[in-house]
């Protein structure tokens, strides 16, 4: 099955038990500057979790794509990428355990075509420091479904991974029940370490099977990895599939834990990840890259099922790398030096050191990109859209790349020189080529090997610690104080933001639209497209004086949900590129006394398709808004940092 396949099916299966299907959103988070990218399923969907009326309703389902940062040096083996969809369902309040489990189940079993003989599930073993149960719920609904299937499941009470590790596993075992480090959830972790007022509860995770043993007979398990093979084990036996999480406590003032008013069910499953069980092939790549590797294989002239270790890592990371550099820049995130787009470089950068090692020695990774977007034409067809913008923008840092390869190998050889045969390269020479001149690591340590040396890993680990250390230092400045955390200051900027928008339009003309923001307690960014070029002191003044008159008038800010064509009718303002679901929350600024229903309020000041919050009267935003930067972010599009001084 493709994943396209399986995608629609998902979503039907869910729609057909009451869940408004919605569209991914994209993967810059909206108004949230406390990450750089969307991570997972649930993200776009925490203000809901935590208590926000969602505009669909209470039952949700969709596929949404996510990238991990975290993941790019884990990139190589049969399991993991960095681009991935994850599908999934949400209960806001509504159904409970006793409904998703089955429904889930059922979904892989009787719509997918999974053995059940294959799946094996984790359950919360419970928290006796903080009081907290055993999920005995959901095992026994577990038992229920496996037994409808013919199969006995047996109860193993694992605990801790390490116990996991040195237990095992025994016959007619397929029910795990582990600690809160593997099966509770909330954003905090663990429950000791989650704030009073943090939400969380138990989870329940599915995994597949591939079997004891591989094609040739060879045993999957590793002792590396621990002594015994338990479902959580890492040597590749078990795959995680999907995960329902139960949200249904909250930390108290105390300590201690309650039980929520409103119960919510968060499922998120791998669609790659399922797509292989469909297929019992342990290789993402092999399974849901297969274009990307057939134009490979065409264009190096290598066979991805007979290529050595080194070849077939190189394969899986060019493959996993340019799919997830496309979608990137079609989100408009372009290869730079600085935050998202460095993610970017570093992807496309290290993509053009594995196709050197295949043979691909010229700028080729732009006949990718069609590979890669094909199978999502229907699915995300504002990317395949932008196909020949993503193209573009990989040839040129692929370009800009092989240039300074040239470079940094002739400092390479310089370094080299300066050293006595055999010698231990510097760290601080070798993090050097890395910051400069974009060499990866590996390439540094297979150059030096080549001629003899080696470098020295502890040195260049330390300098770039150091490094990233200053880096997380920069970004949690940058995004202190983020729209995440709904505070006062946050939410008065965040309606100064409308308020900003609309006098832009005013002022620079309606080819004005929002390309992107970031709002923390200290200020707000907006970043705007425009066909003009720097704002005038006449400008910015004239958009601060209409600003400001804005919130004396103390106009009224009103919420409300209606049909997404509805709101485009009425001229709400939106993110360029952001998809939005059928219906929608909008927030206009005045007119005062109106509302939805009275005619006047289609002369509101400003409306916008927008989450929030946000204050109830412009008033409350209080003291002076001031234009603190405006400057250039890339052609045709310009940035504005305002203020509000009291």
């Amino acid at each position: 099955m493709t994943l396209g396949e399986i995608r629609e099916r998902y979503l039907a299966y869910y729609k057909e038990r009451g869940h408004a299907v919605i569209p991914s959103a994209r993967l810059v988070p909206e108004n949230d500057p406390t990450t750089l990218f969307t991570g997972s399923g649930m993200q776009p969907m925490v203000p809901y979790l935590l208590g926000e009326n969602h505009p669909e309703g209470t039952r949700i389902t969709d596929s949404q794509k996510s990238f991990r940062t975290g993941d790019i040096d884990e990139i190589g083996d049969n399991r993991h990428t960095t681009f991935f969809e994850m599908l999934g369902n949400w209960s806001l309040g509504d159904y409970f355990k006793a409904e998703q489990l089955p429904w889930v189940f059922g979904f892989l079993t009787d719509e997918i075509g999974l053995d059940p003989k294959r799946l094996y599930v984790t359950a919360f073993i419970g928290d006796e420091k903080n009081d907290l149960p055993r999920d005995t719920e959901s095992a026994e609904i577990w038992k229920g479904l496996f037994k409808a299937k013919g199969i006995d499941a047996e109860v193993a009470l694992i605990g801790s991974e390490a116990e996991g590790y040195a237990r095992g596993m025994k016959d007619g075992e397929r029910i795990f029940y582990y600690d809160a480090k593997k099966n509770w959830w909330s954003r905090a972790g663990v429950p000791e370490h989650m704030p009073a007022g943090e939400p969380g509860g138990p989870d329940s995770e599915m995994f597949y099977d591939f079997g004891a043993v591989d094609a040739a007979g060879t045993p999957r398990h590793d002792a590396k990895f621990g002594k015994e093979c338990h479902p959580n084990c890492d040597c590749g036996r078990f795959l995680e599939i999907g995960n329902s999480v139960f949200m249904q406590y909250v930390k108290k003032p105390d300590g201690t834990f309650g039980l929520l008013p409103k119960k919510n069910v968060d499922f998120g499953g791998g669609l790659e990840r399922i797509a292989m069980a469909a297929a019992d092939i342990p290789d993402i790549i092999a399974v849901c890259h297969r274009l990307i590797v057939a134009k490979l294989e065409e264009i190096s002239g290598k066979q991805y099922g007979s290529a050595s270790p080194a070849d077939l890592a190189a394969f899986r990371i060019v493959a996993d790398h340019i799919k997830a550099a496309s979608f990137l820049i079609g989100d408009g995130v372009a290869p730079s030096n600085n935050e998202r787009g460095y993610f970017v470089r570093r992807l496309l950068r290290r993509a053009v050191r594995y196709a050197d090692q295949l043979g691909m020695h010229e700028s080729l990774l732009s006949a990718l990109v069609l590979p890669a977007l094909e199978p999502y034409r229907d699915a995300y067809p504002e990317t395949y859209k932008a196909l020949d913008m993503i193209r573009q923008e990989v040839n040129k840092e692929e370009e800009k790349f092989r240039r300074t390869l040239k470079e940094g190998l002739r400092k390479f050889e310089k370094i080299c020189a300066g050293n006595a045969a055999g010698a231990m390269l510097a760290g601080s020479d070798a993090f050097d080529l890395y910051q400069s001149y974009g060499f990866p690591v590996e390439l540094t340590r297979e150059l030096a090997k080549e001629k003899g040396f080696s470098i020295d890993e502890e040195g260049y680990k330390k300098d770039l610690e150091s490094h990233q250390a200053l880096s997380r230092t920069s970004s949690a400045g940058t995004f202190k104080g983020g729209l995440a955390d709904h505070s006062e200051e946050t939410t008065r900027l965040h309606t100064a933001h409308h308020l900003l928008l609309k006098a832009l339009q005013i002022v620079l003309g309606p080819q004005v639209k929002q390309r992107g923001s970031n709002i923390t307690s200290e200020r707000l960014r907006l970043d705007f497209s425009t066909d003009g070029g720097r704002m005038t002191d006449e400008q910015k003044a004239a958009v601060e004086m209409i600003v400001n008159k804005k919130i004396k008038e103390d106009l009224p800010v009103i919420r409300s949900e209606m049909p997404r064509e509805e709101a485009e009718k009425l001229g709400a303002e939106h993110e360029f590129g952001q998809k939005y679901p059928e219906r929608v929350s909008v927030y206009s600024v005045g007119p005062k006394g109106a509302t939805p229903e009275d005619p006047q309020f289609e002369k509101a000041y400003s409306i916008e398709f927008c989450g929030g919050p946000h204050v109830t009267h412009t008033g409350e935003i209080g003291g002076t808004f001031k234009i603190a930067k405006e400057e250039a972010v890339s052609a045709g599009i310009r940035r504005v940092r305002g203020v509000i001084d009291k």
